[in-house]
């Protein structure tokens, strides 16, 4: 058998031409046992995050290396739907040009300095956040950075990654991050004691049977 490879979350990503980013998230088909791909995302800038189909890529040394130029990565799916939404939580209830007097110019409606004096209420534009959603294939889950890992009997640590079979892409093991429960290093939790991938890890295991398997690294 082909010897496993280790896809964590977090690792550095190459395209041949160039650092694309870091995997934030790992995608998972639950059904088919499968990793499928790599949430890759460039510090601070989700918008040029994108999925890459885990057949694309290969840890060395730590790191992921894709089979793909930085051009080609920015041509596949986006890892992260960014949207511009109105908020007008910041207003203190106000809907009308007083509830920004002071604040200068705004917008294209020419308010400035004080508007006490004008004769009705000017509506002013609203607010604008950016909000930021995981993108996931239908029917699949992933897990993330600071995910937590379940055993039936509580909270044990956070997931730090996959073990995965390079011949079909099977997750054979979840990996515990070091600084877990117990303090050791890394513990691969074979893939037949988790019972869901979904908001975290859910176990069908105890604390004292994940504290019995062997550590990893």
């Amino acid at each position: 058998m082909t010897a496993e490879t280790e896809f964590t979350i977090g690792a550095h990503a190459y395209c041949s031409d160039g650092f694309c980013g870091e995997v934030i998230r790992i995608i998972f088909d639950p059904v088919a046992g499968a990793v499928t791909h790599l949430a890759i995302e460039p510090k601070h800038r989700p918008e040029n995050g994108r999925l890459v189909p885990i057949e694309m890529a290969e840890p060395v040394d730590g790191a992921i290396q894709l089979r793909c130029t930085l051009a080609e990565f920015g041509r596949l799916d986006p890892a992260e739907d960014v949207q511009i939404v109105q908020d007008d939580s910041d207003l203190g209830g106000y809907s009308t040009a007083e509830a920004v007097q002071g604040y200068g110019d705004v917008g294209s409606l020419g308010v400035s300095g004080s508007v006490s004096s004008m004769a009705g209420p000017m509506w002013v534009p609203h607010r604008l956040r950016t909000v930021t959603d995981a993108v996931v294939p239908v029917g699949e889950a992933e897990a993330g950075r600071g995910d937590h890992v379940y055993a039936t009997d509580g909270e044990i640590g956070r997931v730090h990654g996959f073990l995965v079979d390079p011949d079909d892409h099977r997750a054979t093991h979840v990996v515990l991050q070091e600084g877990h429960l117990w303090g050791r290093k890394d513990i691969a939790i074979p893939m037949s004691a988790v019972k869901e991938v979904d908001a975290g890890v859910q176990l069908n295991i105890s604390k004292r049977e994940v504290e019995e398997l062997p550590p990893i690294g």
